[in-house]
């Protein structure tokens, strides 16, 4: 039947417009604490509703995101200040990670040295080429770029850049705010920081007490070397010197000579000893028994002979 597919369109249509007082109706009979519109977005929630943006507005889930910010745990308008507190340390890691590479960095440098300094110079975001996609979020090992749930930021300046590329100034946000869009990833990351420092702390504890323990070894070694070379100097005090040592030879020498003398007395005196012979007497004694050789050797060759 020709107009039978409208027909059954408007039936589909007018059976929502009634549904939706039936569930208003049943809204009101439950005394839910929830509001009108919780309930109505609950997809067991049947019929149709509509809110008046921009004066009513969605709830937005914690896990949503847009253009990520940066955190500074300093909430006021001092721009050195916020800057100074800061969480990002410039590293570049969530430059890196960028698929678009819309993120770019200037790292600040101490003027005197000219070393780098952990703190960003400028930081630069370009929102027309941001897909936010939550990478700089989840690489940065520092907590201090996070996904922001500000979503309405259209303009009329189409052709002017500024609106379009963040600046430091306005991507700093303060962690109140971050704790506000999203509490339970703060409270969970703030544990996990408040861990990660117990752990630090605690190992830091650990290297300072084994560094007291060695120093106590070493100082008590040192003392107990110490002590020994004391000892040593009193030891040697006690030994006796060369001269004094001949001389108690001397007097035990003579206390046994004593002694073999008392020991002797009624015994018969021994011979005299004989007198030691000269130089001379034992070479002449020595010539007279070669002669005397010389002699017998000759008489034996002479009886051989015969």
């Amino acid at each position: 039947m020709i107009g039978s597919g409208i027909a059954k369109g408007l039936l589909v249509t007018l059976k929502h417009f009634f549904t939706t007082y039936v569930e208003d109706f049943r809204y009101l009979s439950q005394k839910s604490k929830r509001s009108i519109m919780d309930y109505r977005m609950d997809p067991h929630t049947d019929g149709i509703y509509t809110f008046q943006y921009p004066e009513e507005t969605l709830p937005i889930p914690e896990n949503f995101r847009f253009l990520p910010f940066l955190v500074t745990d300093y909430d006021g308008p001092e721009l050195d200040k916020r800057s100074e507190a800061n969480r990002c340390t410039s590293c570049g890691i969530c430059a890196k990670a960028c698929p678009p590479q819309c993120i770019w960095i200037v790292r600040t440098t101490d003027p005197k040295t000219g070393r780098p300094v952990p703190q960003p110079n400028a930081f630069f975001i370009d929102t027309d080429i941001c897909m936010n996609c939550g990478y700089c979020a989840e690489f940065c090992p520092f907590d201090a770029i996070i996904m922001d749930h500000d979503f309405a930021l259209a303009d009329y300046a189409r052709e002017e850049t500024t609106p379009h590329v963040h600046d430091l100034n306005r991507l700093m946000k303060s962690a109140g705010y971050y704790q506000k869009i999203r509490p339970a990833m703060y409270a969970q990351r703030e544990q996990q920081r408040i861990e990660e420092e117990a752990e630090k702390q605690r190992k830091a504890e650990a290297k300072a007490k084994k560094l007291e323990a060695k120093k106590a070894a070493e100082a008590a070694k040192k003392a107990a070397q110490s002590a020994e070379g004391e000892a040593k100097p009193a030891a040697a005090k006690g030994k006796r010197s060369p001269e004094e040592v001949k001389a108690q030879r001397e007097a035990m020498m003579a206390k046994r000579q004593a002694k073999a003398a008392a020991a002797g007395e009624g015994e018969e005196s021994p011979p005299p000893a004989k007198p030691k012979r000269t130089p001379e007497e034992i070479q002449a004694q020595r010539e007279a028994m070669m002669a005397k050789r010389r002699a017998k050797q000759e008489g034996k060759d002479e009886t051989k002979d015969e």
